[in-house]
């Protein structure tokens, strides 16, 4: 299972570089949840609570379902034969539900199987948000997984949407970001899943002006932007 740790501090900014230090990754590989902000108390003396977090490492998959177990990593012979099965289930799948798009085998890194499907010129099967291809894809891997199959995951994509959509969080993160500065303010991003909140994170990651946390659970979690200088911020 991930690790997740329960971590207190002076200030927020405080426990999260503890949680830094004790995953020993930088302040952009963590999922931040705010439990507690703190208080200072009375003069700083009576009544003093510590701000309190939870942290765990975010995941570097690229879709937004992951699995709660490491897998080690098939040869490239497996990676073949996987990505024709996951190729041919997709192809299925969409013969099913009446599109006859070709799915093709694209190029990848090291830790997924990527596929395009070809022909969705219309974005039909992307869906609001992503959540028509995500779906497709989640299914995939659950299939793939349960047949004995799995090991690198399957990333499906159509009509470059990924790529889009990351170069489109990048520009709304720094648009949030300069309203967060300008304003002084607080400025909350809405749901998104764990790998969109990543690149909102990583998008701001090098601003000294600003600090991101996550808050919320499961479908519901979101993304804060506050800038530093702030004070004290409120959800």
């Amino acid at each position: 299972m991930k690790d997740v740790r329960e971590i207190a501090g002076k200030t927020i900014d405080d426990a999260i570089q503890k949680a830094c230090d004790a995953f020993n990754v930088p302040r952009e590989k963590l999922d931040v949840e705010i439990l507690s902000e703190g208080s200072t108390g009375f003069l700083g003396i009576l009544g003093v609570k510590p701000a309190r977090i939870k942290a765990r490492i975010l995941s570097i998959d690229i879709s937004m379902y992951t699995e709660s177990e490491e897998k080690t990593a098939p040869d490239s012979s497996h990676d073949e034969e996987t990505a024709l099965e996951a190729k041919a289930f997709v192809e299925g799948v969409l013969s099913r539900i009446g599109f006859d798009f070709p799915v093709a085998v694209k190029p990848n890194g090291e830790d997924y199987i990527a596929l395009n499907i070809q022909g969705d010129g219309g974005g039909l099967l992307i869906g609001r948000g992503g959540q028509t291809l995500d779906a497709i894809q989640y299914l995939t891997n659950k299939v793939l997984n349960k047949n004995g199959n799995g090991g690198k995951r399957i990333v499906l994509d159509t009509e470059n949407y990924r790529e889009k959509r990351g170069e489109n969080l990048t520009a709304l993160a720094e648009k949030l970001g300069e309203k967060a500065k300008r304003t002084k303010k607080p400025v909350t991003v809405n749901p998104m899943n764990a790998h969109d909140r990543r690149l909102i994170h990583m998008a701001l990651q090098d601003d000294k002006e600003l600090t991101t946390r996550s808050r919320g659970e499961g479908t519901f979690r979101k993304i804060i932007i506050i800038p530093k200088k702030s004070g004290k911020t409120k959800s």
